[in-house]
């Protein structure tokens, strides 16, 4: 199994997932640092160096690419999951075998970096798909965030992604049309049923094709996903409710939902203490923000331990921001810029073996349903 990617095949990559054009303006990477606040880890350094890798490869073959400039910008951690990011960033020329950190040159306006960009790769430690989809709906570039990357998920990258997305747009569909859908549960001998309301929204596709202005995607891809609605419309609550199990180290926390929102914590334990805190200090960290359902498991891909990859897996629920996948929960619904997060609840049995994914039904306007998943595994 192959962890490192040479030129032909990253030129592969940008071919299938951007469907490179004659002639485009800049290729950007950019990539958090730690600082003291959030220090760094062997993954993250490792990480860089892949990023690195990437940048120097693109630099010595830019005359072999279609673009006007490669660039590499690096930035402070934010501090957590899918925060906005920095005004400003530090350009750097060329890669070392460890990147060096924001600060040790003069900054350059972000905004300025993206306006010139025809493709943005984020290879960060903490997620930045949430500001980068907004930011591209002004700015106009295609990009691919991928946040915890590692050398395990390198042979993800090679896949069909025109088939994975063949398979992605199957669920899509059923999204688009679903007013509800309801998940079953069993954790610990005991039976745990959402219902998520799915009136009043899109469905989107992650299947690694990100050809359009404006399109930001994570890499590597599999997923279709839908924000439940929140209950903004007056007069009209989100019917969002029930139980949701949640496994946290060698613990099961159960959140009861009511209106899109985890109101309490019914569990007893340290970890179920920690998440009542939570909910407590930020009740905006409890909007259910996303109902995801990843394909990737039929190609043979298997967890790793990272979220980016994992999600793509099979079914996940997230917390927290929602307003770049087009909800109404975005960091002014926060009480703190440090708060603002989207975190993914992963349900595979390796990434949370307490707890298991019985059933997914979608509910139809026609008053029909469909099983779509059992036993973590697609039905359609």
């Amino acid at each position: 199994m192959t962890h490192h990617l040479n030129f032909h095949q990253l030129l592969t990559l940008l071919q299938s997932s951007f469907g490179l054009r004659e002639s485009e303006e800049a290729l950007t990477i950019l990539i958090d640092v730690p600082t003291a606040s959030l220090p760094d880890n062997p993954a993250w350094k490792d990480r860089r160096r892949i990023a690195a890798d990437w940048f120097t490869i693109f630099q010595t073959n830019v005359h072999r690419l279609p673009f006007s400039a490669i660039h590499c910008c690096v930035y402070d951690n934010v501090g957590s999951n899918n925060n906005d990011l920095p005004e400003t960033v530090v350009l750097v020329d060329t890669a070392t075998r460890e990147l060096p950190t924001a600060g040790k040159s003069h900054p350059v306006p972000l905004a300025e970096i993206l306006s010139t960009s025809s493709i943005v790769i984020a290879i960060t430690e903490l997620s930045a798909t949430a500001p980068l989809k907004v930011l591209a709906r002004t700015f106009r570039f295609r990009g691919a965030t991928l946040p915890g990357f590692s050398r395990k998920m390198v042979p993800a990258l090679g896949l069909d992604y025109e088939k994975v997305n063949e398979r992605v747009m199957q669920i899509k569909e059923r999204l688009d049309r679903a007013v509800g859908a309801t998940l079953d549960f069993r954790a610990e001998g005991t039976a745990y049923q959402l219902f998520c309301d799915l009136r009043f929204r899109d469905a989107h596709a992650s299947g690694g094709i990100i050809r359009e202005p404006g399109t930001v995607a994570n890499l590597p891809s599999g997923e279709a996903y839908i924000v439940p609605y929140e209950g903004e419309k007056p007069g009209e609550p989100s019917r969002t409710t029930g139980l949701l199990p949640v496994q946290f180290e060698k613990e099961v926390v159960v959140f009861a939902i009511e209106a899109n929102r985890a109101t309490m914590v019914l569990t007893k334990g340290e970890e179920s203490d920690r998440q009542r805190l939570k909910l407590k200090n930020e009740p905006a960290y409890g909007n259910i923000a996303e109902l995801g359902i990843g394909v990737l498991d039929e190609w043979g891909v298997r967890a790793v331990g990272s979220t980016l990859l994992d999600e793509k897996i099979g079914l996940h629920v997230a917390f927290g921001r929602s307003e770049h996948f087009g909800g109404v929960t975005g960091p002014s619904s926060f009480h703190s810029p440090r708060n603002v997060v989207h975190v993914d609840w992963v349900y595979v049995p390796s990434v949370q073996p307490m707890v298991s994914s019985e059933s997914v039904e979608f509910e139809y306007e026609d008053g029909t349903s469909e099983q779509v998943l059992y036993a973590g595994k697609i039905m359609i």
